[in-house]
Formats: C-alpha cells, structure tokens, sequence
C-alpha cells in the first residue's frame, strides 16, 4: 500500500503528514508514506483543495485535515 500526502507545505499539509505517518505506525501495516508538494503533480490528481490524502493512486479526501480516528478507519480498510 501506498499513502501520499499533496500539499505544497502548508500548516493543514503539515498536520496531514504528521497524523498519517503517526496512523501507520500504529497500524503495523507496510504502508509507504510519501510526501508531493510539486504543484504540478498534485494537480496531475485532480485536486483544487489541498491538502489531499491519496491511497494507492486513489483520492480518498481533499481540502480538509480527517481526523486521526477517520484516518485509522481508512487504513484499516485498504
């Protein structure tokens, strides 16, 4: 599986980054966590609002930070 967090560094972006990385630590899953703040290729996505959270290629939530628990729910599906 693969997560990737699309912002270009904002606060909110930040927050994202920091609650994914903490939600798949504790989930023990190997999940690979990346970070895409090129512009560019977050529009690639389709995505006007960030930040944005992607999942094997896949927006799964855009222009707003889910909470911790809506993250946990989220890897715990894939």
């Amino acid at each position: 599986m693969e997560i990737k967090v699309l912002g270009p560094g904002c606060p909110n972006c930040k927050a994202l980054e920091k609650a994914v990385i903490e939600a798949v630590a504790a989930s023990g899953k190997d999940i690979k966590v990346t970070k895409v703040d090129d512009i560019m290729k977050i529009i690639e996505y389709g995505v006007m609002r960030s930040p944005a959270l992607v999942i094997n290629e896949k927006v799964i939530v855009s222009g707003r930070v889910p909470s911790r628990k809506e993250i946990d729910e989220i890897i715990s599906k894939m």
